[in-house]
């Protein structure tokens, strides 16, 4: 989808003002950690994919996207993911008091503190072991699809419609896209390669690159 979360190559949003590494905080208030738990938690139930997060989190009004800080969309999506699940209803999102209590006969898994912690602390694979002919190969020309979604994707709008040179088939991933809408595929994952002057115009420097990881349904042979 073309949102507003889509910045990348936008002008006119003013200056980078970022905070140093070594002085950033993890949080920058408790309701944020809090806030980072209920997602992990909410998210241990098995409703939704790490993909539709994404999603949730992105398809706002541009307007409340912009002026949202970061935890707080997490927080907007987290409340839209779990009204539309069937997980909580609006009135209880409205008032705070639960009128029910979800369980395992509601289609959800039953979060376990100790397998999320180890969970987050191994981290998890998208990589599929499947058998797939890869559409695309190392050193090969392709172009990103112009084509504008209505729901998620991973290829940035700056780059549809541009030519890159694919440097790595990563192999099978899971198709971030698809498994937005609940639909787990497994397609090839490349690192493209692109010019900044294919990107930019002549005002890209002619020594700079972009590598962006794109899947077979982002790209097409040049």
């Amino acid at each position: 989808m073309n949102g507003a979360h889509d910045l990348g190559g936008m002008d006119g949003l003013g200056p980078i003002n970022p905070e140093p590494e070594t002085q950033e905080p993890v949080f920058h208030a408790d309701w944020e950690r809090k806030v980072l738990a209920l997602t992990l938690a909410s998210g241990a139930l098995g409703r939704w994919s790490i993909d539709a997060a994404r999603h949730a989190r992105e398809n706002r009004h541009p307007i409340d996207y912009l002026s949202s800080r970061y935890y707080e969309l997490w927080l907007k999506a987290l409340e839209k993911q779990l009204v539309e699940n069937g997980l909580i209803t609006s009135e209880e999102l409205h008032t705070g008091r639960a009128e029910r209590r979800v369980t395992p006969e509601d289609g959800v898994r039953v979060p376990d503190r100790a397998a999320i912690a180890a969970g987050l602390a191994r981290g998890k694979s998208y990589k599929l072991d499947t058998p797939l002919e890869p559409r695309f190969k190392a050193g090969q020309q392709v172009r990103v699809r112009n084509v504008h979604p209505k729901g998620h994707t991973r290829a940035p709008r700056y780059a549809r419609g541009r030519i890159g040179t694919v440097r790595e088939d990563y192999g099978v991933y899971i198709f971030a896209d698809k498994s937005a809408q609940g639909v787990e595929e497994g397609q090839h994952l490349y690192s493209v390669a692109f010019a900044a002057p294919e990107l930019w115009g002549p005002q890209g420097a002619a020594a700079d690159q972009v590598m962006i990881d794109l899947w077979d349904d982002h790209l097409e042979a040049v």
